[in-house]
């Protein structure tokens, strides 16, 4: 799940300036001026906002943390990550980690706004009438279509914009970045899709046969053939062949058919077409970024993001760089904890609060 030098000078807040003067024993005759009063304190709201893409109106919440009257406020725009997952991070009922959520509250925590969106086929947006997921290709139009929805914002700030991607989002926000009109001044890429689609997948399935045989649940054979059959099922994707999954573990068949399938396969095929490290190679010069990625992460584990951070160096991005979360699982949580409705790890809240430096306001009181 996006020019340099001038948001660096933080936007002063409106003062309005009140001048009384007043005759009287305390005072004498001359009068005196009375200090400058604060500006008003505006309230936290969240508010539910819509915008068009393609044709398809979009459902999100544009969080906007508490601050005085007048000021300008940095503005993230937040990604989720892949599958059926909604403005606020989960893919309702069984998965609620409220990942988004949290990350808008983060953010909020240091004066930094933001929208977080339901993309297609999630929440109040759906697919729009659509048979099948429209490609990646459209997911981006429908994310840079947010970006300018929030940059539109009155409390925004337009050269403090920023995308924040977790997962699939990591490669959206890259993606963003590189169709946006106006340039993020920074991308926070969290634990984010590091390797093409279905490099990833093939890569995962391999770890997970693994885990299986150490805990004594598959023999090691079971695992090479179904490693085997993975890789030889992406193969033939790749090369527009038949895909034959039936010699699989049925959860792998499951996993497959249903990507490879109709309803899937024009999205998989346009995500697996992209190189994270390529797309990184096309951000802006001078760019604030932050990588992320967690020991505890099976999906996206620390050794397979340098490609990714070293793209981003060629790039010559600026900021906080890679960021190793010690003990952080994908949902960024602490490992170990429940998946559901378990707070972001505190070292989460250190990276994000180090990215959004430059933007940071003290919290208005």
């Amino acid at each position: 799940m996006r020019s340099r030098s001038p948001w660096r000078t933080r936007v002063l807040a409106a003062l309005t300036a009140a001048v009384a003067v007043a005759a009287g024993p305390a005072l004498g005759a001359t009068g005196a001026s009375a200090a400058p009063r604060a500006a008003a304190l505006v309230p936290a709201v969240d508010r539910e906002v819509q915008f068009t893409a393609d044709g398809t109106t979009a459902y999100g919440t544009v969080h906007v943390p508490a601050h005085r009257a007048g000021r300008r406020l940095a503005a993230a725009l937040l990604l989720p990550g892949s599958g059926q997952t909604d403005r606020n991070g989960d893919q309702p009922p069984a998965l609620t980690p409220h990942t988004l959520a949290a990350l808008a509250d983060a953010l909020g925590e240091d004066g930094v706004m933001s929208l977080r969106f339901d993309k297609y086929g999630t929440g109040r947006t759906g697919l729009g009438g659509r048979p099948s997921t429209p490609d990646m290709a459209a997911f981006t139009r429908q994310a840079v279509a947010a970006y300018d929805t929030l940059r539109a914002q009155p409390e925004a700030d337009p050269r403090a914009s920023l995308v924040v991607g977790h997962s699939e989002g990591g490669l959206q926000a890259l993606l963003v970045g590189r169709a946006a009109g106006a340039k993020p001044a920074g991308l926070a890429l969290i634990a984010p899709q590091d390797m093409r689609l279905l490099d990833m997948i093939d890569f995962q399935v391999a770890d997970l046969l693994d885990r299986a045989v150490a805990a004594g649940q598959l023999t090691a054979s079971q695992a090479q053939t179904n490693k085997r059959g993975v890789t030889r099922a992406i193969a033939d994707f790749r090369a527009g062949r038949p895909v034959d999954t039936s010699g699989l573990l049925p959860f792998l068949s499951t996993l497959l058919d249903g990507m490879f399938g109709p309803v899937n396969a024009d999205f998989v095929r346009s995500d697996d077409a992209l190189s994270p490290p390529s797309v990184a190679r096309g951000v802006a010069p001078g760019t604030r970024t932050l990588v992320t990625c967690g020991t505890a992460d099976a999906n996206v584990p620390c050794r397979t993001v340098p490609p990714l951070v070293s793209a981003l160096a060629a790039a010559r991005t600026t900021g906080p760089g890679l960021r190793v979360l010690s003990g952080v699982d994908h949902l960024l949580h602490p490992a170990g904890t429940p998946e559901n409705d378990a707070p972001l790890a505190p070292s989460v809240r250190r990276a994000l609060h180090d990215f959004v430096r430059p933007w940071r306001q003290r919290p208005a009181n």
